[in-house]
């Protein structure tokens, strides 16, 4: 089967052989992938895969299932599936866990449905599961025009909690207005810890989810409330930084890291049904969607990095395979 290969840091097509199936899988042609920041670091030498899990970039993808393996139950050939994987995705073909798997919605086009699973199971992984947000709670999401970006605005909307959010232009502040935000701040005109200090009257918000790391740690502790939960889930801009352990203890602070790929996929599969258990009727109809910025042909999977690399992109990137 056809897949992206990395050959010395460069992307290539090539032929390799296709996933085995195992119990509890279903085997997918791949109709398109995502592409995520992840991939970028992965080709670099940075992300490696977890033990056991395809060498293949890609963490999504969206297809046809072709083969259901032993003790799968409610999917058969020819469902339409989007699903998250620890790799394997810019392949004709994958394997995937069952319970890492979602149903693509009728309204969703492959491209679309390519793209939802990372980021859509990320940001309720960790707002909702990890850091409890609740009604009358406010949110703050770095990257705002980023994939993680859009499908928080989105998730936090639906659930009618009040989300601000940082991006690196008055444009793309203006389309995260558009699609829901509360407050959108550009952090290269803006301090963005005044400007949340201001919207809530100097209380700060009860979650952030932040994938910059060391740089933003300082003004995101500035930006939390009393009781407050920084979920860090990426490191953009550095992996050390100094922490005022005083303000932790005084202000009853959380600090959480968390990633998403190296869990099990017991853990995994819980992540899924809780987001269908909350969100499942908003996916279902076409509320809750991924914002598609463009699709690459699976040839053109250098063009889509470099797209994503200078951050010229405004919600997701998909590679078309079909």
């Amino acid at each position: 089967m056809r897949a992206v290969r990395v050959e010395d840091g460069a992307l290539e097509v090539g032929e390799i052989d296709a996933p085995d199936l195992v119990a509890g899988g279903l085997r997918v042609r791949v109709a398109a992938a995502g592409v995520n920041r992840a991939d970028l670091m992965q080709r670099r030498g940075f992300y490696p895969p977890p033990p056991g899990a395809s060498e293949v970039l890609g963490l999504e993808c969206a297809g046809e299932v072709l083969e259901v393996g032993d003790g799968v139950a409610g999917w058969k050939p020819g469902d339409r599936v989007m699903a998250l994987l620890a790799g394997g995705g810019y392949a004709e073909e994958v394997v995937v866990d069952a319970g890492s798997a979602l149903p693509v919605p009728a309204t969703f086009s492959f491209a679309e449905a390519a793209v939802f699973p990372e980021v859509f199971l990320t940001v309720f992984s960790n707002v909702w599961q990890i850091a409890g947000l609740e009604a009358r709670q406010t949110l703050l999401v770095h990257g705002g025009g980023s994939g993680i970006g859009t499908a928080s605005i989105q998730l936090a909307t639906e659930a009618g909690i009040p989300v601000y959010v940082t991006a690196g232009s008055q444009e793309k502040c203006a389309r995260c207005l558009s699609l829901g935000a509360s407050l959108a701040i550009d952090y290269r005109e803006q301090d963005f810890a005044e400007e949340v200090a201001r919207a809530t009257d100097g209380r700060g918000v009860d979650v952030i989810l932040d994938s910059i790391g060391g740089a933003y740690l300082a003004s995101n502790l500035r930006s939390l409330s009393v009781g407050g939960k920084l979920i860090l889930i990426g490191l953009m801009q550095g992996a050390k930084a100094e922490i005022n352990l005083g303000a932790l203890l005084s202000r009853r602070l959380q600090v959480v890291g968390s990633t998403l790929r190296a869990k099990s996929l017991e853990e995994k599969a819980a992540i899924v049904s809780g987001l269908v258990d909350t969100f499942g009727g908003a996916i279902e109809a076409g509320r809750l969607r991924p914002v598609l910025h463009e699709v690459f042909p699976l040839e053109a999977a250098d063009d889509a990095h470099a797209l994503m690399q200078a951050s010229g992109h405004f919600g997701k990137i998909a590679l078309a395979l079909d």
